[in-house]
C-alpha cells in the first residue's frame, strides 16, 4: 500500500477541513432558518373590511338560529309543567332546559381545540345538522314522555348548539382586534333576537295548533340561517399545522397557574349559578302572581328584545373602558335585579324588570367573550382559554335550573331560588373586581381600565 506524500497528506486535511466547515456552514444555518422560522410576523388583523363584517353577520344568523332557540325554554318550562309533562315535577323537568343550556359550554374544550387546528367550518355544519334534526324530532315527541323530550331537546339540539357556539364567536379574533366586544357584541344580539321572536312564534302557535305543529313551524326558519351564515363567514389564520414558527399547542397547566384567569373562570361558574333563573322561571312565576297571561307569555320576548340593544352597547362600553370593569358593573346590577323579580305583582312591573333584567343579563353574557379573550397571549389560544374556561362553566348551567326548581318545590316558595340565585351572582362580582385587581398589578400601570 501506497505512504501518502506529504502534498497529499496537506490536500487530505484541507477537505477535512472545508467538509468542517461546510458542516459548521451547514449548522448555522439550520439555526438561522429555524431562528427565521419562530419569528414569523405577528398575525395581521384588519380591524374591520367586507369579509370581517359578513363574517359577523353570518355568526348572527347561526346564534339567531340555535343558541336564540334554546333561550325559548321558559315557554317551555311553562307548557311543560302545566300541559305536557304534567305528571313531572318542575325540578325534573328543569334538568331539559339546564343540560341543553350547558352543552354550549360543557363542548367547548372539544370545539376550541377542533376551532385552533382549522375545523371552523366542519364544526359548524356538523353543529348545524345535529341542531335541526333535533329540533324536528322534538316535535314527534309524545305528552308526558319525558325521555323523548330530554334526548332530542337537552341532548341532540344542546349537542348542536354546543358546536357551532363557541366557533361563532372566537371567529372575531380573525377579523377584529380594536373593536372586538363590538364585533362580539353584534353576534350575541343574534341570540336575543332570536329569543325575542321565537317565544312569540311558540306562545301564539301552541294553544292553536298544539305541540307538535309549533315546533316544526318555529324549526322552519333554521335552515336557511345556517346554511346563508356558513357561506358569509371566513376565516383567516390557517390551521395549525400549515402555519409557521412554533407549532407546538397552548400551554393548558399555565392556564390554571394563571390567577387572573382561574378568578375570571370561577366568576363565571358563580355568576351562572344565578344568571339563568329568569330566563326559565320568569313566565311561570307572572302567571302564578295574577300578571295578564297574554302579557305573561310576552316576558321572555321583552327581556329578550331590551337584551339585543344592550349587549352591543356593553361591549362597545367595555372596549373603551375594560372589560372587567363591565363584568363587575353587569354582576351587581342582575344580581340587584333578581331580587326585584319579588315585586312582580302587574302588567306594569313585569315590562319594567324584564327590560331591565334583559339588559343587564344579556350584556353579561356577551361580555364573557372579550373578558376571556384579553386573558390569552395570542389568537392562537384564543379557542383553548375559552373552551377550558366554558367547560367548567358548563357544570354551574348543569345544576343552576334543577337546584332552584328543588328550592322551588311543588309549594312554589320563590324566595328561596330567588335569594339563591343573587346571592351566586354577586359573587360573581367580588372575582371580577379580583381578576381585575391581579391584571392591574401584573401590567403595572397606572389607571383602572382592565
Amino acid at each position: 500500500m501506497a505512504t501518502p506524500t506529504p502534498s497529499n497528506e496537506n490536500e487530505t486535511r484541507k477537505a477535512s477541513v472545508d467538509a468542517h466547515a461546510s458542516q459548521d456552514d451547514g449548522a448555522e444555518s439550520t439555526l438561522e432558518a429555524r431562528k427565521l422560522q419562530l419569528e414569523q410576523p405577528e398575525f395581521e388583523v384588519p380591524d374591520g373590511g367586507f369579509q370581517a363584517w359578513s363574517t359577523v353577520a353570518g355568526a348572527w344568523l347561526v346564534l339567531f338560529a340555535t343558541f336564540g332557540f334554546a333561550f325559548t325554554f321558559g315557554v317551555y318550562e311553562d307548557y311543560y309543567v302545566r300541559i305536557y309533562l304534567n305528571e313531572h315535577s318542575p325540578s325534573s323537568i328543569a334538568w331539559i332546559g339546564s343540560f341543553q343550556l350547558m352543552m354550549p359550554f360543557f363542548c367547548g374544550p372539544v370545539a376550541g381545540r377542533i376551532f385552533d387546528n382549522g375545523g371552523f367550518h366542519q364544526l359548524q355544519i356538523a353543529g348545524g345538522l345535529v341542531f335541526t334534526i333535533s329540533s324536528f324530532l322534538l316535535s314527534l315527541a309524545k305528552p308526558n314522555k319525558y325521555y323523548q323530550i330530554f334526548l332530542a331537546q337537552a341532548v341532540g339540539m344542546g349537542l348542536g348548539i354546543g358546536l357551532v357556539f363557541l366557533p361563532s364567536l372566537s371567529i372575531v379574533v380573525h377579523h377584529f382586534k380594536r373593536r372586538r366586544g363590538l364585533a362580539s357584541g353584534i353576534i350575541m344580539s343574534g341570540t336575543s333576537v332570536g329569543a325575542t321572536v321565537l317565544p312569540i312564534m311558540l306562545n301564539h302557535l301552541l294553544p292553536r295548533v298544539g305541540f307538535a305543529k309549533a315546533v316544526r313551524y318555529s324549526s322552519i326558519i333554521i335552515p336557511p340561517c345556517i346554511v346563508v351564515g356558513n357561506l358569509l363567514m371566513r376565516t383567516r389564520l390557517p390551521p395549525r399545522s400549515k402555519r409557521g414558527g412554533n407549532q407546538a399547542p397552548p400551554d393548558i397547566k399555565s392556564f390554571f397557574r394563571d390567577a387572573a384567569y382561574m378568578s375570571a373562570t370561577l366568576g363565571m361558574v358563580f355568576g351562572l349559578f344565578g344568571l339563568y333563573f329568569s330566563v326559565i322561571y320568569l313566565q311561570l312565576y307572572s302567571v302564578q302572581h295574577n300578571v295578564d297571561p297574554n302579557l305573561a307569555f310576552y316576558s321572555l320576548a321583552i327581556l329578550n328584545a331590551s337584551g339585543a340593544v344592550v349587549r352591543i352597547i356593553g361591549n362597545w362600553l367595555a372596549d373603551l373602558y375594560g372589560p372587567f370593569n363591565a363584568m363587575f358593573s353587569m354582576s351587581v346590577a342582575t344580581g340587584a335585579l333578581i331580587w326585584g323579580v319579588l315585586g312582580i305583582n302587574s302588567g306594569a312591573s313585569l315590562v319594567v324588570i324584564s327590560i331591565l333584567y334583559g339588559a343587564t343579563s344579556s350584556s353579561w353574557l356577551a361580555l364573557t367573550f372579550p373578558a376571556f379573550t384579553s386573558l390569552a397571549k395570542g389568537p392562537e389560544e384564543v379557542g383553548a382559554r375559552v373552551g377550558i374556561a366554558l367547560f367548567l362553566c358548563s357544570f354551574a348551567v348543569l345544576g343552576s335550573a334543577p337546584i332552584q326548581g328543588a328550592l322551588l318545590t311543588d309549594q312554589y316558595h320563590w324566595i328561596r331560588p330567588i335569594a339563591f340565585s343573587a346571592t351566586m351572582t354577586f359573587a360573581s362580582a367580588v372575582c371580577f373586581i379580583v381578576t381585575r385587581t391581579i391584571l392591574l398589578r401584573r401590567w403595572k400601570k397606572g389607571g383602572w381600565k382592565a
